[in-house]
């Protein structure tokens, strides 16, 4: 997709001209003939770069080039001067004007102007995107050496540089998005964004326009225009987790845009070019989905070009001593402590871990901040990892004749629990001996809404 340049210049023929030769180099052009109208294009077209003209009609073009600054730090801007006003175009630059050039100009002078300072732009952004990724890197990777996980990596090898659509479904924990990301990084799109939408966290009304982008005064609050998320990810990579979440009426449209490879912005009829490659991600079973009419067949089946499924961590239960290994030097920043006992892995590897990956690390976690020894023993771990026999004698509940329950009374427990703290989950997973996440599990299990 072409960059986006607004003209603001008074002078309607130079206007013209300009846009005529940048729209023969691909570029998109708009333009205004006062500071006022520019500044209310930056807003409602929102360009790629500003060409701005120092003297305007109405305001000053430095005041305009300072305002824009404000709302918009980091717009490229190429002041247009005239000759005897270079030492303002240096004081415009000194405000944060990328370049200047004085009329009259060579139009090829122009375009080479334009292309270094987006070239500036791509590198600061794709800095940034690099800055971010490694800071992932440093906590995103396969660990284990099971079969599964070798299969999985295997797999993950094969199909990175594919293009083609890919569904990873697993239970929650079990690390898909950091599947995601290592098929992003290892194929040839790892210098390229990778975009990340939870379709459970975004309300509703919201999701289309954060996927599509919208046009200003699409509804009501859009006083600007707005990429989506499709058109920031670019030819990277988009990754759309929890996707058995998204309602029918945007997997109508998202279906569009796999076949199709076009989309619009909301409130907009400029159709644009998809080229992101498409990862998604769910906890939830997407055939049954498909049987209960909650999910689309045809989308389910143009997703899942790639299947991937992702082994529970009970599943791969040989894999627990290098996870712990990875943990402990997460969060064992000091060095304290040398490892867990024998009787600890036991535990661990005993434990079925029905919050899986995640559930183990944070159990780690807190191991890590309550054991004042060099090795971690079963008493740091879980109350939930104990045997019978370890569970206090001092509570007992009489098992009645007629028997009971028991998902009953592990409902009624977490709901006491709940209420006792106020709400407060981790209080409440304190006072049942449990760590939070499997509070929370619990609390999905039963349908019990958070306060």
């Amino acid at each position: 997709m072409g960059a986006t340049i607004l003209i603001i210049d008074d002078e309607q023929h130079m206007c013209w001209i300009i846009e005529k030769a940048l729209s023969k180099e691909g570029y998109k052009t708009d333009s205004a003939a006062t500071g006022a109208e520019g500044l209310a294009k930056l807003q409602a077209v929102s360009p790629d770069l500003v060409l701005l003209d120092l003297k305007l009609p109405d305001i000053n073009g430095i005041e305009v080039l300072r305002t824009m600054k404000l709302e918009q730090p980091r717009i490229p801007v190429i002041m247009i001067t005239a000759h005897g006003t270079v030492e303002s175009a240096i004081d415009a630059m000194k405000i944060g004007a990328s370049d200047y050039i004085s009329k009259p100009f060579d139009i090829e002078e122009l375009k080479i102007i334009i292309r270094r300072c987006l070239d500036v732009v791509e590198l600061a952004t794709e800095v940034d995107y690099l800055r971010d990724e490694l800071k992932v890197k440093l906590n995103t990777s396969l660990i284990g050496r099971s079969r599964v996980v070798i299969e999985l990596q295997e797999l993950i090898t094969k199909v990175a540089d594919a293009p083609a659509t890919v569904l990873i479904e697993g239970e929650s924990g079990t690390g898909k998005e950091v599947v995601a990301r290592l098929l992003h990084t290892g194929g040839d799109r790892a210098n390229k964004p990778f975009i990340a939408v939870n379709c459970a966290a975004i309300p509703e009304n919201l999701l289309e326009s954060e996927l599509f982008g919208y046009e200003r005064g699409a509804f009501t609050g859009a006083n600007s225009r707005k990429k989506g998320k499709f058109e920031i990810a670019g030819s990277g990579t988009i990754f759309l987790d929890e996707i058995g979440e998204m309602p029918l009426h945007i997997q109508v449209k998202l279906l569009r845009v796999l076949q199709e490879k076009v989309f619009e912005r909301v409130g907009g009829n400029e159709q644009l070019k998809m080229e992101a490659r498409v990862i998604a991600a769910t906890n939830r079973n997407l055939k049954k989905c498909v049987r209960e009419g909650t999910f689309r067949e045809d989308l389910y089946y143009r997703l899942q070009v790639i299947p991937i499924n992702m082994p529970a961590l009970r599943e791969r239960k040989e894999d627990i001593p290098d996870f712990v290994i990875c943990f402990l030097k997460k969060y064992d920043y000091r060095g304290r402590i040398r490892g867990l006992t024998a009787e600890a892995f036991e535990k661990l590897k005993r434990y079925d871990w029905p919050g899986n990956i995640r559930e183990l690390e944070n159990a780690i976690e807190r191991a890590v901040i309550l054991c004042s020894q060099e090795y971690i023993t079963p008493a740091y771990l879980p109350i939930e990892m104990a045997d019978d026999s370890e569970v206090s004698k001092d509570f007992i509940i009489n098992l009645p004749e007629e028997g009971i329950s028991l998902e009953a009374v592990e409902r009624n427990f977490i709901v006491m629990a709940l209420e006792r703290s106020n709400g407060n989950q981790t209080k409440a997973a304190r006072l049942l001996g449990i760590t939070r996440s499997a509070l929370i599990y619990r609390m999905e299990k039963h349908g019990i809404g958070t306060r």
